[in-house]
């Protein structure tokens, strides 16, 4: 166990962001890493937002950046995402949601087509970003 003072990781948790079905957390701050899973879910809501990629996709890169801004962090600070797809044919849809969504220095991705995402969604995204500052989650940052 991590006595307090050694504690290397924080769960990012609030009624304010989404958070779908499922043992899992909004998000997570690791050292001066945040790691970020989410889906096209409405915040104070379990149910999908969406029946296109584009809707969902939108939502998803929008819940991920409330998570992100709840530690302090923006789109810009992401380093790297993975996409699940439903579909690969989605996948032109997805980049141009994504496109303007980063806008610019495009974090480092991959696209992945999985044959079935939970409460049959379209598009699911992880992200690793970078904790801005000297926040650190050691100093309760």
């Amino acid at each position: 166990m991590l006595e307090e003072e050694h504690e290397v990781k924080r769960v990012i948790e609030s009624p304010d962001l989404p958070h779908g079905i499922g043992p899992y957390s909004a998000g997570v701050v690791a050292g001066n890493l945040i790691f970020v899973a989410q889906g096209p879910i409405a915040p104070g809501s379990p149910e999908p937002v969406g029946s296109t990629v584009e809707e969902q996709a939108q939502r998803t890169l929008e819940n991920i950046e409330l998570v992100l801004q709840h530690v302090g962090a923006s789109r810009k600070d992401v380093v790297k995402v993975t996409v699940y797809l439903a579909d690969l044919d989605g996948y032109v849809a997805l980049n141009e949601i994504y496109a303007r969504f980063f806008r610019q220095d495009f974090p480092s991705r991959i696209v992945i087509e999985a044959s079935r995402l939970p409460q049959g969604l379209l598009v699911e995204m992880e992200v690793v970003a970078i904790l801005p500052g000297d926040l650190d989650v050691r100093d309760g940052g």
